[in-house]
């Protein structure tokens, strides 16, 4: 059977298919951010407070989550085409649903759905093109992927932004709906099964529920715990507790379970292969830096600098088209060195430009901020490809549709925890910070005395009588250390992704040295 998958090739021509069906993952992939700046108005529009809104994106990623683990089960079942179309036309029918809703249930319903649909896509987007491709040729297909998971978490909030305040929230949903209707059918004209597809849909396994309780269970808590514990004081609630006491029970219990099962709902023992493994644990660090670095940018320019949502959005646009740039490079490289090599000097470069981006000041010009993102964006485009291609060289193809699943899982979810956890830092050390520089703002301390002075001066300078600039001074320097507090936390957040990014380096340098031709021999 394995001769009879290397013989097969595909009628369509594989581009087209990779082109079609990464349209239709990129679709998912910008819903998960597109929603973020929307939610105030979404709030008011449903009448719900902005936490209760917070559960629009909330259901989302949960529903998400699971079943990203259990769509190579699902393909496997169905077939990769099947499941595909299942899911893009119902991720579509969701979007058009919540374009239309008009309460806060429906759209809450509505939402968990599209989540759980569109987690099929991404996964089985990357298997058909590890079905449809060569080992040699699936380095290229995986450029055209990564412009799509990249840049997709970076347009979300832009588009967004730009289509509710140009027309009305319920057109970040609306859009989905020709770009979905294209994809359904050109999936339908194009994609087709491989004879491994075809033989395990024969002989699919009893479907395995309890399997899928306990990844629901795992994941599910573990999202909703991360995305509201800074609304619920984190561990001061009793019911984030509860959410990652279940989370740990499902992942103790379930991977017990998973291993110990003939057919289970995600074989776990792909990980046996080490490329994979330590493939998934570096796209979970890279996905964490990325969905957290996409939010902390804007953020820090809506917040300190006073951008609206359009320039903060632009911030991150030129980091785009340089990732779109250099993507090709990657490719170059791995033909030329060992693909470990170059996933390691991407986490190094990616590390640096993070420790790059730590020169926030208050009153920081767009340059700099636009040349940060920059700087980073092009560490990631040394990583993605490389890390996806090198991840899937050695899984037997029996096991592509459980390694993708796994892969995308990794990446997803931690990208998820990224955006959750980087903003909840951010306001922990905000108030870090304040704590111990507060302790400055004395009678006894001469730079307080010296700075106060200052002010007072430049006060009276402009005008103010000496009662005025005294009373005012104090409430201006305090603005000041506010100030240099939110830039502090930032670049505490900033240092905290590097040292994450540095653990790429030695991971890379302990799976094989393979080396990628993208023409011509293989492996």
């Amino acid at each position: 059977m394995r001769d009879a998958q290397k013989q097969w090739k595909p009628r369509a021509n594989p581009w087209v298919v990779a082109v079609i069906v990464t349209l239709g993952a990129f679709m998912e992939v910008l819903d998960t951010t597109i929603v973020n700046v929307s939610l105030p108005h979404i709030a008011g529009s449903l009448s719900i407070s902005s936490d209760e809104a917070t559960w629009a994106l909330t259901t989302y990623l949960v529903a998400n989550g699971i079943v990203l683990t259990i769509s190579g089960a699902l393909s496997r079942r169905l077939g990769r085409k099947c499941y595909f179309l299942i899911c893009i036309g119902m991720f579509t029918l969701m979007s058009l649903a919540c374009g239309l809703t008009e309460q806060f249930w429906q759209i809450l319903v509505f939402r968990a759905l599209q989540g759980f649909f569109g987690g099929g896509l991404q996964p089985t987007q990357q298997a058909i093109i590890l079905d449809h491709f060569p080992p040699e040729k699936r380095q290229q297909a995986f450029s055209l992927t990564a412009v799509a998971i990249i840049i997709a978490p970076v347009v979300g909030p832009v588009l967004g932004g730009w289509l509710t305040d140009t027309y009305s929230w319920h057109w970040i949903f609306l859009i989905n709906i020709p770009i979905g209707i294209m994809t359904f059918f050109g999936v339908l004209q194009y994609v087709e099964d491989s004879p491994t597809i075809e033989r395990e849909k024969r002989t699919a396994p009893r479907f395995d529920y309890l399997g899928v309780f306990f990844i629901a269970l795992a994941l599910g808590c573990l999202e909703v715990g991360v995305d509201r514990g800074e609304d619920y004081d984190w561990l001061g609630s009793s019911f984030i507790r509860l959410m990652f006491i279940l989370s740990a029970c499902g992942f103790v219990f379930g991977i017990t379970y998973l291993l110990s099962v003939r057919n289970p709902i995600v074989n776990l023992r792909a990980f046996k292969d080490r490329n994979l493994a330590l493939g998934s644990l570096q796209i979970a660090i890279m996905g964490f830096v990325l969905y957290a670095s996409a939010v902390l940018i804007p953020q820090f320019a809506q917040q300190q600098l006073g951008y609206n949502a359009t320039w903060a959005g632009l911030v991150l646009a030129p980091g785009a088209v340089v990732l779109v740039m250099l993507i090709p490079v990657a490719g170059r490289l791995m033909n030329l060195v060992p693909t470990k090599y170059v996933v390691a000097g991407g986490g190094l470069a990616l590390g640096l430009a993070l420790i790059y981006s730590m020169n926030l000041v208050p009153e920081l010009d767009f340059y700099h901020l636009v040349l940060f993102r920059a700087a980073q964006t092009a560490a990631l485009a040394l990583l993605f490809v490389p890390i996806s291609t090198i991840a899937y060289a050695t899984v037997p193809a029996e096991l592509n549709g459980d390694a993708t699943a796994l892969f995308s899982m990794a990446r997803n979810v931690f990208g998820g925890i990224g955006i959750s956890v980087s903003t909840a830092l951010v306001t922990e050390h905000l108030q870090i910070r304040q704590a111990h520089l507060v302790d400055h703002l004395g009678p006894t301390n001469q730079p307080y005395n010296d700075l106060l002075q200052q002010t007072q001066q430049g006060l009276i300078d402009m005008g103010h009588s000496a009662a005025q600039a005294m009373q005012m001074a104090p409430g201006q320097v305090f603005q000041m250390l506010q100030t240099q507090t939110a830039v502090l936390a930032y670049n505490d957040v900033f240092l905290l992704t590097a040292l994450m990014s540095f653990v790429m380096i030695p991971t890379a340098l302990c799976m094989s040295g393979i080396k990628t031709k993208s023409s011509g021999g293989g492996h």
